[in-house]
């Protein structure tokens, strides 16, 4: 049976640009279906992800003229089970601090949550009382460019401060000039400094809050903070992540990484993914007057 190679015109779909930088980082081979040989490429099965990823569809409703569902839907979980996006994330963030000019080592970052409603049930499933969801919690730790270092899933009921303590944990491992961080005041209070000392001493990070004003009501635009709201802000417009739809925690995290990829791939073949919103052109606005200070 031929392999088809044919790329459906989706809005969806990788461009050529895109896939160039892609494609080399993938596995040679598809995972095997029972010991019988690819019939789907590569390109179409990573078109097929994109499409559920974009459009928010369940992965049974995707077109016949993309892979079959099945299909895709075992190579996204094969490839979450051994790190293939990681590693392919990971390469392309250190390719674009590299073409911005960074380090690829950052050292400083910035960390958030976002509380989101889940579908039907799955792992890990609680309830924010402060956000009053009933679902998961997405932690973020995001560089200064709004680029993805670690992303965690858990239940919405699990506290900030000890989410934050599932994400800090082992980091300088990871990345060993890393020394600042900086949080939502409601993580740091005066009552309870836990986080603050525990990972200056644990981690040898220093954390530090960026408090809202108290006589502005509403949303915020706050300092270094702008940074990961941003990064949601890029999530979120990927409709299967305007909510938690997978059944498990891993291919939650996996999906959150895959639309980092997709948005460092664009990036990289000189195109532009990112969304235009109130959000951004104010992310734009800050992040130039940063440069000219």
């Amino acid at each position: 049976m031929c392999v088809c190679t044919c790329k459906p015109a989706y809005d969806s779909s990788v461009t050529d640009g895109q896939w160039a930088v892609i494609e080399p980082l993938l596995p040679r081979t598809n995972p095997s279906l029972g010991g019988r040989p690819a019939v789907h490429s590569r390109r179409l099965i990573i078109d097929t992800i994109s499409y559920v990823l974009a459009s928010g569809c369940a992965w049974r409703l995707v077109p016949h003229d993309l892979a079959p569902w099945n299909t895709a839907y075992q190579v996204f979980s094969a490839w979450t089970a051994d790190g293939t996006w990681d590693r392919i994330h990971d390469v392309l963030r250190d390719r674009v601090r590299d073409r911005d000019g960074r380090d690829p080592q950052p050292s400083a970052a910035v960390l958030d949550s976002q509380s989101v409603k889940t579908s039907e049930g799955g792992e890990e499933i609680g309830y924010d009382a402060g956000k009053r969801i009933r679902g998961r919690k997405r932690h973020l730790l995001v560089d200064t460019l709004g680029l993805l270092l670690v992303g965690i899933v858990h239940s919405a009921s699990v506290q900030d401060r000890a989410g934050a303590r599932r994400v800090l944990s082992g980091i300088r491992r990871r990345f060993p000039v890393l020394g600042l961080v900086w949080v939502d005041g409601g993580y740091v209070n005066s009552v309870d400094a836990g986080l603050v000392s525990w990972a200056r001493r644990w981690e040898n990070l220093e954390v530090v809050a960026v408090p809202r004003h108290a006589d502005v009501k509403g949303f915020q635009v706050l300092p270094r903070r702008w940074v990961v709201e941003r990064t949601f802000g890029w999530l979120t417009r990927c409709r299967r992540l305007a909510r938690d739809y997978e059944r498990k925690t891993d291919h939650a995290e996996a999906m959150i990484k895959f639309a980092m990829i997709r948005l460092m791939a664009a990036r990289l073949a000189g195109e532009d993914l990112e969304p235009q919103g109130p959000i951004e052109t104010e992310a734009a606005r800050r992040l130039a007057d940063e440069h000219q200070d």
